[in-house]
């Protein structure tokens, strides 16, 4: 089989916009969740969020164009764009053919619901002349990935992963297993959610499953782990990789920040929102991507959280672990990145891809935040507080998601 790199990163989230701020703010622990300032959300439950703060729309999409399309598209393509110049492709200068063989899969939980619900505000306000005459396609997830091929002219295969939180680390599974098969030499795959609208926040809290303890203090909501943990912080954000056949990349002299080795993907088929108490789905997950990775359990270094800071999910997941290295678990440093942007819902898995390679780059982990207190059942290495100084050759990215699903990559340095 082929071996499938990644040459270039890109990144907006709340806690700093382009690739080397949204690092250097995750490596120190520097939160991203502030107040809510998208719409009025005196009256909520809960009125803090992770939003991309100043970024500007409108240089990724005419403002002809603005009211047609949801957030989450100006989102995407800014970060495929730094990806892309990172990794050293200039589409402009692709011939079509060249351009034939770079495809885009995108990863996301809700898409443009947030459109969607600012069309049926405007319908049933009386003010439906205002309604965007593409209100069916933008609305349809798969528009999504449309939108950024057509950006840059990609005429590869553009497809939409849509399962939940682990929406974009399926979409870079799918997008390895498509290179490493031979179908493809590079696609852009990553996730993007922008799920910060009234309605979408008042559904979270009736689930109630969304921290409203932390007003006040919104550095300090997002508490995967820790005993006083009462829920997660929504948020938004885009974060996409350049994933290439790695003779490809080595031939043009490209940088490689790692290697996907493995991918595992399970379903509990227990409920469409708890988790089931056991941890072995999402543990063997874990052990389907060891195994397409060739790696003994031995061999990882590192866990990437999903760490929800939900009572259920950190419970389960630190179970999960337990299930998946045996005795290892405990002398395995892990961290959660929601701790420090919050829960950009199906875009999570590339985020926290993105800091894990960042990090490996660097010898620096970053930590997970907020745990004041550990939850005795939460009995890990979650590298709390400060970052750590250590050197990853492998690492575990794990997701869970609404649904039963789960999912993990497998990466390494990609000598």
């Amino acid at each position: 089989m082929r071996r499938v790199v990644i040459t270039g990163i890109g990144a907006l989230s709340p806690n700093g916009n382009g690739r080397e701020r949204f690092w250097a703010a995750t490596r120190d622990g520097q939160s991203g969740v502030a107040a809510i300032s998208q719409f009025d959300a005196s009256a909520f439950q809960v009125r803090i969020a992770g939003e991309v703060k100043d970024f500007d729309e409108n240089a990724w999409v005419e403002v002809k164009d603005r009211p047609h399309v949801g957030r989450v598209v100006p989102l995407a393509r800014a970060a495929v764009s730094e990806a892309v110049a990172d990794a050293g492709i200039e589409p402009e200068k692709l011939t079509r053919d060249e351009l034939r063989e770079i495809g885009v899969i995108v990863g996301s939980g809700g898409g443009s619901q947030e459109f969607s619900e600012r069309q049926y505000h405007l319908y049933y306000t009386g003010n439906q002349k205002q309604c965007s005459v593409y209100v069916i396609p933008t609305s349809t997830i798969g528009t999504l990935a449309s939108e950024v091929s057509m950006h840059y002219g990609f005429r590869g295969l553009s497809h939409i992963v849509s399962t939940g939180c682990t929406s974009s680390s399926d979409a870079i599974g799918h997008a390895f297993r498509t290179i490493r098969a031979g179908a493809i030499d590079t696609i852009i795959a990553g996730g993007v959610d922008a799920p910060i609208a009234p309605l979408i926040v008042r559904g979270f809290q009736l689930m109630r499953i969304m921290t409203s303890q932390w007003n006040d203090q919104p550095e300090r909501a997002s508490r995967p782990f820790s005993k006083d943990r009462s829920g997660f912080v929504l948020s938004e954000g885009s974060w996409f990789l350049v994933m290439e056949e790695r003779e490809r990349a080595i031939a043009r002299g490209a940088h490689i920040y790692g290697e996907i080795l493995g991918y595992g993907s399970t379903c509990e088929a227990f409920h469409r929102v708890r988790l089931e108490e056991s941890g072995e789905e999402p543990a063997r997950a874990i052990g389907l991507a060891l195994k397409e990775a060739a790696l003994p359990a031995e061999a990882i270094d590192y866990v990437s959280y999903h760490g929800t800071s939900t009572e259920l999910n950190d419970r389960i997941e630190t179970k999960a672990v337990h299930i998946a290295f045996g005795d290892r678990a405990s002398n395995i440093p892990g961290s959660s990145i929601k701790s420090i942007i919050g829960h950009p819902q199906g875009a999570c898995g590339s985020a926290a891809l993105a800091a894990t390679l960042l990090g490996m780059r660097d010898g620096v982990i970053h930590p997970t935040i907020n745990v004041d207190e550990a939850d005795p059942q939460c009995d890990l290495d979650y590298i709390p507080a400060q970052a750590r100084k250590m050197q990853v050759e492998h690492a575990v990215i794990n997701c869970i998601a609404f649904g039963s699903k789960n999912s993990a990559l497998v990466i390494g340095r990609g000598n």
